[in-house]
């Protein structure tokens, strides 16, 4: 096998993971994963947890990671008979597949991706399990797994993913049996309705809740309606849009709820787009007031709500065998249905036995949720009080209390504890769709979830759904229960699904469960006693203030822990661990500085763990050089060198400032040996070498992106530089590793500055650019994604990517602001774009040409921005039948 170069000394061999890494075929299973993790990994599924990475990541981290020692391991066929594979019994085939790993084929070791693997005498960490999926990953090889968590909630999620394998399904069937004969009859009574479609009752599947105010000027109550939507139709009436009329309340279809309507039962006329509410002001439909609602909040008044419309299942017409659209639709809001919803207020109100069940404690400030006592600035600062709520009880209404409560009395008659834990984790799953803090996504129709946005944002509309649950309906008890269940049946006899030839596949059952061989720890990693114990360490690390884990999993903390408190005392506090966290939080005021020391003193502590030639394999949010040089500076200055990196399509829903980013990168590190002084040239001329050489085998041997291709450059390249951190010379100055890193990314680029507006003709060549384009473009160069948003190069409507082209007036509105400012200056795409605007309006430009002067670096652009959007007018403004000589 050829060598890139000599990353590691001959007494520490390479492992599989630092010499390649098959990163196309996990992306195309990690892309089905990230859709329908339900389905490719149900125990991840069992309960939320923030940021979880795909399953098939880990399990790909693991297996190349952990194969180093062919005698060490035993191939077995899934499937019920658990047979030894060829690959088995230390088969010199095993040798090869281990050795022919290499950056031109990293695929030879994936051949035992769909194996049941058993690998001995290994001992893995993951200091920051979160949710789990490491140690889940690591235990199906048989590796001893340890980890160790802050958070109390993720400790109990992980515990009991770890247990599913050794948890009898039928005991988790025979106790959700028993608790649904107590409760669910009550519980699905305060969820009725009258049919629309005949004497009998339906099921409510979600009601909907408005809040409403009273008018300033004139008192009269203004229900906060965005707009007029209830939902999308369904079935035969699916090109059409149920809506509400503001003057009766009645609901009915229309075809366009952009345009203007009449209602079917008292004909006012209305456009269902143009609600009572106008960003943050209301508007008085009474006397046309305009209004600041927040201000109007904050000197006193209060919001009250109103129960407008719900959506509904007929059981009754669904056995009839009546139309989809007869057993299943919107409707209304009656006295009856008002009438049952008090009903349930004034037993939740006489309940004195149930409110034991139920967290009415005060929510303790936080960031997220009364960001207005803390100095700092950061995304996602909440303010709950201004919003009324101030106890945990506060977000939800009586009837989910009382329903709720019903559900944990009986969970609580359990006698297994084990059992036990799984519905109560059940109940605690339910809550993220189950409060008056969730709105009702109109266009799929369906309830979103508390954490849509890793926040704790109040909605002006709110969903109620029927707690226990129906046929249909999402987030409901039975529901996660039935999440709760595929995942344990999933523990008992895990499969996998991998893609070959374009079509997912589905291994047989491995004999092996889930969770053998494991321990874990509720508690801070920089407290870990090992030392020169592990042999490898697989976590994902925090990021920055990506998301504050304690003040989110209160939340589900204050439910837990009068449950889990006499049990295990780590649910003992009031709160979950925060000023212990590594996070970027001005609530504990700890700002960029406090993390990276931090985060420091974690990378130390690992490297104390590990052995002398262990391995660290951990996933990192990249979004910039800054964070790089952070990264390689915080390992480096904890005795790590690292060896290897590649970018991985992972997170596909993660939230970083409202915007979606669809990949995460594995970094690879080893423990550094002896750091020998070099000079500055030197070293760059290794790092050329070896870019140049990286660059020339990924792009000869295998179809990967030049964004991809730059990130794996970017760790070899790291690699030169770990050797010799601290002791790298330029000018008699000793460099950062932040301020080499600003040096290879000019190396990766081949010597070339590649900018916005190079980004921006990269963008114009893909059919339909997304944002994730221009994240994975923007990366490896000296393109800054937020400044092409401030040159209007790009903006986002409705989720989708809009090039600011010459014809958008956004982008014109810009470059004509910069022509009208001579300090300000024009870059190159402004001159071209504001001249092709001028050739089609048949305006005179030679006044510009004589104050810019045309350039040869004008002409070149004129010419990729024709090869780029195939508008060959701007190549004409040179040459042909009307050039920029004729004005």
């Amino acid at each position: 096998m050829e060598q890139e170069s000599s990353r590691l000394s001959e007494s520490r061999p390479e492992l599989p993971i630092e010499r390649g890494f098959p990163i196309e075929r996990i992306n195309e299973i990690a892309e089905k994963e990230g859709r329908a993790k339900q389905w490719y990994r149900p125990v991840y599924t069992m309960h939320k947890w923030w940021a979880r990475r795909p399953g098939c990541l880990f399990r790909a981290i693991s297996l190349y990671t952990l194969l180093d020692d062919p005698e060490a391991v035993e191939i077995f066929e899934p499937g019920e008979n658990g047979t030894l594979s060829d690959f088995g019994g230390g088969h010199s085939n095993i040798e090869n597949l281990i050795e022919n790993v290499d950056l031109a084929d990293s695929e030879s070791l994936w051949e035992l991706y769909p194996k049941d693997v058993r690998i001995d005498d290994k001992k893995i960490l993951d200091p920051f399990m979160g949710g789990g999926t490491s140690l889940v990953e690591a235990s199906r090889f048989g590796a001893e797994s340890t980890g160790y968590d802050l958070n109390p909630v993720a400790w109990f999620i992980t515990k009991k993913e770890l247990e599913a394998g050794e948890t009898s399904v039928e005991d988790l069937e025979d106790a959700f049996e028993q608790v649904k004969a107590d409760v669910a009859d009550e519980i699905l009574d305060y969820y009725k309705t009258e049919c629309p479609h005949g004497d009998h009752e339906a099921d409510v599947m979600y009601n909907f809740w408005v809040k409403e105010i009273d008018c300033r000027s004139c008192e009269h109550t203004i229900p906060l309606h965005q707009d007029f939507r209830i939902g999308k139709g369904r079935y035969e009436n699916d090109d059409k849009y149920n809506v509400l009329c503001p003057d009766c309340e009645s609901v009915f279809l229309v075809d366009d709820w952009r345009e203007e309507c009449s209602c079917d039962e008292c004909g006012y006329e209305f456009v269902p787009e143009q609600g009572n509410v106008d960003y943050g002001d209301y508007i008085c439909t009474e006397c046309g007031q305009k209004y600041s609602i927040t201000e109007q909040i904050e000197e006193g008044d209060e919001f009250g709500l109103r129960l407008y419309a719900l959506e509904y299942y007929c059981q009754y017409c669904d056995d009839k065998g009546r139309s989809k659209s007869t057993v299943k639709g919107y409707k209304s809001v009656t006295s009856v249905d008002e009438e049952r919803y008090q009903k349930a207020k004034q037993e939740w109100k006489n309940s004195g036995s149930l409110r034991q069940f139920v967290p009415n404690k005060s929510i303790r400030p936080g960031w997220k949720t009364d960001a207005t006592q803390f100095e700092g600035s950061m995304p996602g600062n909440g303010n709950l009080p201004r919003h009324g709520i101030e106890n945990w009880t506060d977000m939800f209404n009586e009837r989910q209390l009382l329903s709720l409560s019903k559900i944990l009395e009986a969970i609580e008659d359990l006698e297994d504890q084990n059992i036990k834990e799984y519905l109560l984790m059940t109940l605690s799953g339910t809550l993220r769709t189950n409060s008056m803090m969730v709105g009702y996504d109109y266009s799929y129709n369906k309830v979103v979830n508390i954490f849509k946005s890793n926040s704790f944002d109040p909605p002006r509309e709110m969903c109620e759904g029927n707690v226990w649950g129906t046929k249909y309906g999402r987030g409901t008890f039975e529901s996660i229960w039935d999440m709760v269940k595929r995942g344990v049946e999933y523990a008992n006899a895990p499969t996998e699904r991998y893609v070959e030839d374009g079509e997912t596949h589905e291994t047989g059952k491995f004999s092996q469960p889930i969770g053998r061989n494991t321990t874990i720890h509720q508690g801070d990693m920089r407290l870990i006693e090992a030392e020169d114990e592990y042999d490898a360490v697989i976590t994902d690390p925090p990021y920055y203030n990506n998301i504050l884990y304690s003040e989110l999993s209160d939340f589900f903390y204050v439910w837990l822990k009068p449950r889990l408190e006499d049990e295990y005392d780590c649910f003992e506090p009031e709160h979950t661990p925060r000023a212990e966290s590594i996070v970027v939080n001005p609530a504990s005021n700890k700002g960029d500085t406090e993390f990276e020391s931090e985060l420091k003193q974690a990378f130390s502590r690992i490297n104390t763990a590990l052995k002398d030639d262990g391995v660290v394999a951990f996933t990192y949010h990249h979004s910039s050089s800054k964070s790089w040089g952070e990264l390689l500076e915080s390992l480096c200055e904890t005795g790590f060198e690292v060896t290897a990196t590649y970018p991985i399509n992972s997170d596909l829903n993660k939230f970083m400032k409202g915007e979606s980013v669809s990949f995460d990168i594995v970094i690879v590190a080893r423990p550094a040996g002896d750091r020998q002084p070099i000079s500055w040239n030197s070293l760059r001329r290794n790092i050329v070498r070896t870019a140049t050489q990286t660059h020339e085998r990924l792009t000869e041997n295998r179809d990967l992106s030049d964004g991809n291709i730059g990130v794996i450059e970017m760790g070899r390249a790291f690699h030169e530089y770990s050797k010799h951190h601290g002791a790298v010379n330029r000018d008699g100055d000793v460099m950062s590793a932040k301020e080499v890193v600003d040096e290879i990314y000019g190396i990766i680029q081949q010597g070339s500055d590649l900018g916005e507006i190079d980004v921006f003709l990269d963008l114009l060549e893909l059919d339909s650019p997304t944002y994730d384009d221009l994240n994975m473009l923007t990366r490896g160069t000296d393109a800054n994604s937020d400044e092409m948003k401030e040159m209007c190069l790009y903006w986002m409507d409705g989720g989708e990517l809009v090039l600011g082209t010459w014809e958008d007036e956004k982008r014109l509105a810009y470059v004509q602001d910069r022509l009208a400012d001579d300090e300000a200056g024009m870059t190159p795409l402004d001159k071209a774009q504001f001249l092709r605007y001028c050739y089609e309006q048949g305006k005179s430009i030679q006044p510009y040409l004589e104050k810019w002067t045309v350039s040869d670096d004008l002409r070149d652009l004129c010419n990729e921005l024709a090869d780029a959007s195939g508008d060959d007018t701007y190549r004409r403004l040179f040459g042909g039948d009307r050039t920029i000589g004729d004005y």
